[in-house]
């Protein structure tokens, strides 16, 4: 059993996995150890890759309850960052706090009058932005294949469709009204079309491939310098 307020959480993923035909997964968490990501940061891969199992195949969700139908390792990773920002939000606002920025290192909440201006990280020199943008009563959440990463092209983003990290896109960020969808979104971003994702959520965005180019939302409150 988990709490009542991990409902959202399995939720998301089960969108996040429809949406972006299942490269976003919380069934990664073995592949990942195999890679050398395990729970001693060995960071050596075992030369053993293990495929991503299928959501289907592996446990059923309803809501209170996961069964697992298999043995399973899950990494809420993805999202789960986000999840906790948004819950020490609500504890904020519960004690009657109104005005308050939670930054979660790459993860940001923002509740109040004042909006704020948040820098776009480059991915290849963290003395640099690509952008900024304002953030008012929601969250900007962002990854990089740059950040928890190791060996000859391994990282913490895993496609699960093929078990390997993504190299296609480089950086994303995603700005919604909760930590939990925008942090989602900005590991979805890393696979699907944002016009794709925007069928099942409400959001801005910014992601940068690997090529260098850099593409936008229409409506984004900000500004991009690349």
């Amino acid at each position: 059993m988990f709490p009542d307020d991990a409902g959202p959480l399995f939720a998301l993923y089960r969108d996040l996995y429809e949406a972006t035909d299942a490269a976003v997964s919380p069934l990664v968490g073995r592949t990942l150890e195999t890679l050398g990501y395990d729970r001693r940061y060995s960071l050596r891969p075992s030369g053993q890759r293990a495929a991503v199992p299928r959501w289907e195949d592996s446990f059923a969700w309803d809501g209170h309850a996961l069964t697992t139908l298999r043995p399973v390792v899950l990494d809420v990773g993805a999202a789960g960052k986000g999840y906790l920002v948004d819950i020490v939000g609500g504890l904020l606002l519960d004690a009657g706090l109104t005005s308050f920025v939670i930054d979660a290192s790459g993860d940001i909440v923002h509740s109040g009058h004042a909006p704020i201006r948040v820098g776009l990280e480059h991915p290849a020199d963290p003395t640099r932005a690509i952008g900024v943008v304002d953030l008012a009563n929601g969250s900007l959440c962002a990854s990089a294949s740059n950040r928890r990463s190791w060996g000859d092209g391994l990282h913490h983003i895993i496609d699960a469709t093929t078990g390997l990290p993504t190299d296609r896109v480089v950086a994303t960020w995603a700005v919604a009204a909760t930590g939990l969808v925008a942090d989602g979104l900005a590991t979805a971003l890393f696979f699907a079309d944002p016009e794709r994702l925007a069928r099942y959520f409400e959001f801005d965005f910014v992601r940068m491939y690997a090529d260098g180019r850099v593409q936008r939302s229409a409506h984004l409150d900000g500004e991009l310098f690349a």
